[in-house]
């Protein structure tokens, strides 16, 4: 797992390799990411977009901007948590994402950015 801490909001990001909706051949490898936003702070914040970069072993770049997570903008309350699933796609089986989200704290409207921290994805046949 891979986790950084911001403003005393905790991201944790997990990794899992698709193997149904990869294509080796085509150079098409699917990974899912599950990420967990935990409110440590001593208000309700909320989630507005996100920017993310993803890279590929042959080096391809890629930004990724939007708003919300998986069509939300959640509210997440103090000492609470809120996770979700989503997925990439890659043109080699080894890869890497990070980026930050842009929150408001609902107590002062104050924006802030908080990092997601870089994950590995690495399909299980490139570790043999």
């Amino acid at each position: 797992m891979f986790t950084a801490v911001t403003h005393n909001i905790k991201v944790s990001v997990e990794t899992f390799f698709q193997p149904d909706y990869s294509y080796p051949m085509s150079q098409h490898f699917m990974f899912a990411y599950r990420i967990t936003i935990e409110n440590n702070s001593t208000d309700s914040i909320q989630l507005l977009r996100r920017h993310w970069y993803i890279v590929d072993a042959f080096g391809s770049r890629r930004e990724v901007e939007g708003e919300g997570v998986v069509g939300e903008q959640p509210i997440i309350k103090r000492n609470e948590r809120y996770r979700y699933v989503s997925g990439c796609d890659l043109k080699s089986d080894i890869g890497k994402m990070h980026g930050t989200y842009l929150m408001e704290n609902l107590h002062n409207g104050k924006l802030f950015h908080v990092i997601i921290p870089e994950f590995i994805m690495t399909a299980p046949l490139r570790l043999n």
